[in-house]
């Protein structure tokens, strides 16, 4: 099995994760058999691996709370919502505010100005 992560996860190398990215969901392949989907709760770094700890996993089913990778192993994590939720009203904003400066002055001839 060779997970490539899905559409809208952000491939990153273990070696370049963080403490910013303490905290969000992610996703990667540990071993032929298996892929991982879970909350960074911690992230060690040693010489020739990264350590990966996940929040709420404490052995349930028999899962590993924590994953060595290689530093070049690829880990996907998922958009950060409030980030891509506020880029998004920012776009929105900005198309308005084109909008009316665009639209400024503009009057249909049929209109009588307003009474005062």
């Amino acid at each position: 099995m060779d997970y490539l992560g899905t559409g809208n996860e952000k491939a990153l190398p273990a070696a370049e994760l963080n403490r910013t990215h303490i905290g969000q969901t992610v996703s990667f392949q540990p071993d032929e058999f298996t892929v991982v989907f879970g909350r960074i709760g911690a992230i060690a770094r040693k010489e020739g691996g990264v350590t990966i700890a996940l929040e709420g996993v404490d052995g349930v089913g028999g899962l590993p709370s924590h994953y060595s990778l290689p530093p070049s192993q690829n880990v996907y994590l998922q958009p950060d919502m409030l980030t891509n939720t506020e880029s998004t009203i920012k776009d929105l904003f900005g198309k308005v505010q084109e909008n009316l400066r665009g639209h400024k002055g503009d009057q249909r001839p049929d209109s009588e100005p307003p009474n005062v």
